[in-house]
């Protein structure tokens, strides 16, 4: 994947938290992130959205980073 790619998912993954939290309850923003994931987002970019969280998060927002580390409790 490119770096365009890349920045390309961590810039949706950020939208896509801000839009589905409610700002009450942050595990639930979070779930509500991951599960948008885990329906609509293709198995590659869930892995790369992944792969980057564990090496880089500087540039995920906090519901994204939980979102992730939802994801990887999940199986496929």
């Amino acid at each position: 994947m490119t770096d365009t790619e890349l920045k390309h998912l961590i810039k949706m993954i950020n939208q896509i938290s801000k839009n589905l939290a409610r700002g009450k309850n942050k595990e639930l923003d979070a779930a509500r992130t991951a599960d948008h994931l885990k329906r609509f987002w293709a198995p590659l970019m869930r892995e790369k959205i992944v792969g980057y969280a564990a090496s880089d998060k500087d540039k995920l927002s906090p519901v994204s980073r939980n979102a992730i580390a939802l994801l990887q409790g999940q199986s496929e």
